[in-house]
């Protein structure tokens, strides 16, 4: 399991700066994964909205309002360049 994310903070539209419980800092833009994607993600369009991001201290990832939130996994992953680890030989190798 990756570090969680500790800190967020707005840097400009769909920019936020990621602190992560280790102590290791990254700018992430989303706006790839919310604009035009519709459904739950339609409401983070609205930069207003979308500044109103926290860090859910449970489950160490971003959230918003309206419960959107994304994988802290994923956000470690893209922010450090750090691979996710390899499920699928995981599952094989368990069986």
């Amino acid at each position: 399991m990756f570090p969680r994310i500790a800190n967020v903070r707005h840097l400009e539209v769909y920019r936020l700066e990621l602190t992560f419980t280790n102590g290791e800092k990254a700018e992430l833009d989303f706006k790839d994964r919310i604009v035009g994607r519709g459904g739950v993600f339609a409401p983070l369009q609205n930069i207003d909205f979308f500044k109103q991001v926290r860090v859910d201290p449970e489950i160490g990832t971003l959230v918003w309002p309206n419960e959107v939130d994304f994988c802290p996994d994923v956000l470690y992953s893209e922010a450090t360049g750090t691979p996710l680890p390899e499920f699928e030989t995981a599952i094989e190798d368990a069986v």
